[in-house]
Formats: C-alpha cells, sequence, structure tokens
C-alpha cells in the first residue's frame, strides 16, 4: 500500500521561508518522479514542482520559478520543497505526488498514480 506524508506546512508571514517534507512507503521511491501540486481556497488544483526519479530534471510552475526548490533524498525516500519568499498567494494546501511518468506533473495532475493528504501553508500578508 503506497503512502505519501507531508509534513512541514503551517503560517508564515509574508517573505518568509517554509520545507515541506513528503516521506514515501509502499512503492520503490528511486524507480518514481515526485512532486508537488497546490490547491488554493476555490480554485483548481495546480502544478508546483517535479523531480525526475535522479533528481538530474526538475521543472517549476512559472509562479513558483526562482523561489521554490525540489529536492529528494533516494537513501530516505523523501521528496523536499523549499519555499522561499512566500507570497499570500502561495497560500493552499499542498499535496505530494508519484508519478513513474515525469511528464504527468502538469496541469492538475490528472494523470497522477499517487497522492498524499496535503499540508495547508498560509502566509499572511
Amino acid at each position: 500500500q503506497v503512502q505519501l506524508v507531508e509534513s512541514g506546512g503551517g503560517l508564515v508571514q509574508a517573505g518568509g521561508s517554509l520545507r515541506l517534507s513528503c516521506a514515501a512507503s509502499g512503492l520503490t521511491f528511486s524507480t518514481y518522479a515526485m512532486g508537488w501540486f497546490r490547491q488554493a481556497p476555490g480554485k483548481e488544483r495546480e502544478f508546483v514542482a517535479a523531480s525526475s526519479w535522479s533528481g538530474s530534471m526538475t521543472s517549476y510552475a512559472d509562479s513558483v520559478k526562482g523561489r521554490f526548490t525540489i529536492s529528494r533524498d533516494n537513501a530516505k525516500n523523501t521528496v523536499y520543497l523549499q519555499m522561499n519568499s512566500l507570497k499570500p498567494e502561495d497560500t493552499a494546501v499542498y499535496y505530494c505526488a508519484a508519478d513513474r511518468t515525469y511528464n504527468d506533473y502538469s496541469g492538475s495532475g490528472v494523470g497522477i498514480n499517487y497522492w498524499g493528504k496535503g499540508t495547508l501553508v498560509t502566509v499572511s500578508s
């Protein structure tokens, strides 16, 4: 049974930083691309960032490029999202995603195989 457990969300002031973690189990982590999506209140879920299985390829939504960094530790079965220079518009529930196909990490993530339950990030102005 695949489990993705996010942690690290919380309340932060605009301009601050947070680091999200996602611990994966029940899958061969090093063979999966991993990523993050988010869903703000009243909005559709959207792609944030993705990492290939090795971490050699990464991609980001334009809205977070230069501020967020995705990384992974295959020895710990964990993927991270370092979020800097946070803005109120980054407020959302952030979801960890696992799928072998790197190209599935786009849009609302319709093709993604596995999802975490999400962690709430609130950025105050």
